[in-house]
């Protein structure tokens, strides 16, 4: 599948990939809310083994609709692992363009056209919930200040200008996935979104951010835990230390 310059009109179809994992009654009202937003779209759909028929209802959409594709693994190994499964399974098929969304509704499906239309002139379009225009629907007091201060940690730790490095909701265009190592990363959680934007940054991509409106979850229950956070805490201070020593051996070194 040929490759469309950047800014330019594509029909290719772009994949829209998304983990599920007991995420039954979100996932029809997200799939037809997708299609109908991008009719020319197709889902992969990752399902991770979910006990309530995620799985199975995934497959009926697909045997229905040919947009519609289905990815089963056994045990829920985590979304990075389950991200990097759909990328390599959309990599082998020739899409141009990747996208991360939730199963859950937090993320407007209406939202993506205009991801896609900046992603046309950077090679990662990042849907933000803090540039201005960016904000969040229905979120506890409390998980907005542990998700603002992850990203202030973040962009501290590791000095980048991006000011939601946790979303989700994203669009990789091929160039930066076929050059990224996916079999290095070793992040699981949420964490794995900050290790995709300092790789993409690190190997020289340009990352924009898009304002959207994140609204919480209103079926199921998040995914969140005590351990994604911790992982995501101890990642990055060593991704910060790693980056810092790297800058001040360059400097030593002129």
């Amino acid at each position: 599948m040929a490759q469309a310059p950047r800014g330019a009109e594509t029909t290719e179809p772009v994949l829209v990939v998304v983990p599920t994992y007991n995420e039954r009654d979100n996932l029809g009202p997200v799939l037809d809310r997708l299609h109908k937003a991008l009719p020319d779209a197709h889902v992969l759909v990752v399902d991770d083994g979910s006990p309530d028929g995620t799985g199975e209802l995934a497959d009926e959409r697909a045997a229905a609709d040919e947009r519609v594709h289905v990815l089963h693994r056994t045990a829920k190994a985590g979304l990075g692992k389950a991200y990097i499964a759909g990328f390599r399974w959309g990599l082998s098929r020739g899409y141009a363009s990747f996208v991360e969304m939730d199963a859950d509704g937090s993320h407007a499906p209406e939202d993506l056209p205009r991801l896609l239309d900046a992603a046309g002139d950077a090679d990662l379009s990042i849907g933000s919930r803090y540039v201005p225009g960016g904000s969040t629907v229905n979120w506890p007091l409390r998980r907005q200040l542990l998700s603002r201060g992850a990203n202030l940690y973040s962009r501290f730790a590791l000095g980048l200008k991006v000011s939601d490095m946790t979303a989700g909701y994203r669009v990789y265009r091929r160039p930066v996935l076929e050059k990224l190592e996916l079999d290095e990363i070793a992040s699981h959680g949420y964490c794995f979104q900050i290790d995709l934007t300092r790789r993409t940054a690190d190997a020289g991509f340009d990352i924009v951010e898009v304002p959207i409106t994140f609204t919480d979850r209103e079926i199921g229950q998040s995914k969140m835990s005590g351990s994604i956070m911790r992982e995501a805490f101890f990642r990055v201070a060593e991704w910060g230390a790693q980056r810092r020593l790297a800058q001040l051996r360059q400097l030593l070194g002129r």
